[in-house]
């Protein structure tokens, strides 16, 4: 049995290491680093498979977040509603603009987005909700964007660990998680389900104005060159991580359901130990397993980690420190919050290993040895 590792990029890399390698090649004997064809041709395509009128593609996912944030014309002192419990970069963003981050607790089981709290946090002020699709779990979007609309608040959805997961609304009708906010957001940083071989970033949206506004701020705020209408950025997706992603994409759903198969592993290895709790999946949604992550109960989350590591298998905690506790976040006085859940799950989550690459041999091992240390 191989080393174990949380993403095994280099098995992955290895079962399509002749289209990536001519990929790169052809870059590079084009010369085009910068908005070569394959940035276009990436976009064009990403579109089809989200269903969406307009991919624009960045240099990272926390660029992607803040330049939504900038093309909706927010100000200082503007509310944000998101969750506490993200990566930072959510987060980050918002106090970059010197807006103001409002954080609402999640629910238990899906970790996602509580709707009612995000109610209860609507006040004049609140100008952007940003729900995240945690894990590869969808937020439960549909009360969200009838809420969201009833308030005029627009909704930018962080994709950032779900890019291939679907949502179902009520009426039946299946869309790709992403697609149904007014931006989408999400990344490419090489252990994502859709990753590159460096940074990398998109946002998605239907609206024309708001595509426009996108690509502009991410280019200098240009729409000609050397004529800046607004303040803008620098950030483009480079063309050797377009050509890339170009063939990852075309694996995506292959990838999601490798993950799936390994969860299914995972799920029924653990199915009768009441100290531990499997990911949720919804029935509105399709989990695509970017981590996959266990609730703890009565059990030493720490002693659990630290033996796993003893054993070469590789664990990690998203997060021990929620977004809303950060020292960076000080001056909004957000520490004292009262977040139950999110508090709750910092002390007793834990994310086993979870890839496209798994083998029965290494679940059978990671599982074996989790059920033997937990008793």
């Amino acid at each position: 049995m191989q080393n174990l590792q949380m993403v095994d990029l280099k098995r992955q890399y290895q079962k399509i290491k002749s289209e990536v390698d001519t990929a790169i090649l052809n870059v590079v004997e084009s010369t085009a680093f910068i908005n070569g064809p394959d940035v276009n041709h990436f976009a064009t395509e990403l579109a089809a498979y989200l269903g969406v009128k307009h991919v624009i593609p960045c240099a990272n996912g926390t660029d992607a977040l803040q330049i939504a944030l900038m093309a909706l014309g927010l100000k200082p002192g503007d509310e944000v509603i998101t969750a506490s419990y993200t990566y930072i970069a959510t987060v980050e963003v918002v106090a970059l603009l010197r807006l103001t981050p409002v954080f609402v607790d999640v629910d238990a089981d899906s970790f996602t987005m509580n709707i009612d709290a995000v109610r209860k946090a609507i006040t004049p002020k609140t100008k952007a909700i940003i729900p995240v699709h945690l894990y590869g779990q969808s937020a439960n979007m549909e009360p969200l964007l009838a809420l969201a609309k009833e308030h005029n608040i627009p909704v930018i959805e962080d994709n950032a660990q779900a890019i291939g997961g679907t949502y179902t609304f009520p009426d039946g009708k299946t869309v790709k998680t992403g697609s149904m906010g007014i931006i989408g957001c999400t990344s490419f940083f090489p252990s994502k389900n859709l990753g590159g071989y460096g940074d990398g970033g998109a946002m998605f949206t239907n609206d024309d104005e708001l595509a426009q506004q996108l690509k502009m701020i991410a280019n200098h705020g240009q729409n000609k060159k050397y004529y800046h209408e607004m303040v803008g950025c620098n950030s483009r997706l480079d063309t050797i991580q377009a050509a890339v992603l170009r063939i990852k994409l075309r694996h995506l759903d292959e990838y999601c359901n490798a993950r799936r198969k390994a969860a299914d592993y995972y799920d029924a290895a653990f199915a009768n130990n009441p100290k531990i709790v499997t990911p949720f999946r919804a029935p509105y949604a399709h989990h695509v397993f970017h981590q996959y992550t266990l609730q703890l109960k009565n059990v030493d989350r720490d002693m659990v980690n630290q033996k796993l590591a003893e054993k070469s298998i590789p664990s990690m905690i998203y997060y021990p420190v929620p977004c809303h506790k950060q020292n960076m976040l000080k001056e909004y006085g957000t520490a004292s919050n009262h977040l139950p859940v999110t508090d709750m799950l910092q002390d007793c989550v834990i994310s086993l290993p979870m890839h496209t690459e798994l083998t029965e041999e290494e679940l059978s091992y990671i599982t074996k040895n989790i059920l033997e240390i937990i008793g």
